[in-house]
């Protein structure tokens, strides 16, 4: 009896073991980069990280023909927001002018232009796992 009931538990163990989490490739391109100085940096946020921390996933990317291209592999199945940088002076951040105001683009995964910093509400998307194209828009 004892003997059924382990085979019975390794083979449990063993359909769980081979259940993969929903992971997909989330891909984001900028197609509209103004001039080719500088890097393009994309972040990944969950709403527990937006804009608070350092982002889940994270990447540069150089500028060719006035677009950067950023491919994030095996990110799991949620909710996310995508925000996007180009970085003229390579300095890792954004720069501002006396006034507060950015003098580097930016953009969200909401293609959304309003007053003040990046809104999660409207840069959220949900992944499910399967690959995602997301075009950004500066």
């Amino acid at each position: 009896m004892k003997t059924i009931a382990l085979l019975l538990a390794m083979l449990v163990g063993s359909f769980m073991h081979g259940q993969k989490e929903n992971t997909g490739t989330i891909t984001t391109v900028v197609p509209n980069v103004n001039g080719t100085e500088g890097e393009v940096l994309f972040a990944l946020y969950t709403q527990d990280d937006f804009m608070k921390r350092e982002a889940d996933f994270s990447a540069v990317s150089k500028i060719v023909d006035e677009s950067a291209t950023c491919i994030f592999e095996n990110v799991p199945a949620g909710t996310y927001a995508l925000v996007v940088m180009h970085d003229k002076n390579s300095n890792q951040r954004m720069d501002f002018d006396n006034s507060g105001m950015p003098q580097e683009d930016y953009g969200t995964s909401g293609n959304t232009m309003s007053p003040g910093p990046p809104n999660w509400m409207e840069s959220k998307f949900e992944f499910d796992g399967t690959d995602k194209k997301i075009e950004i828009r500066f």
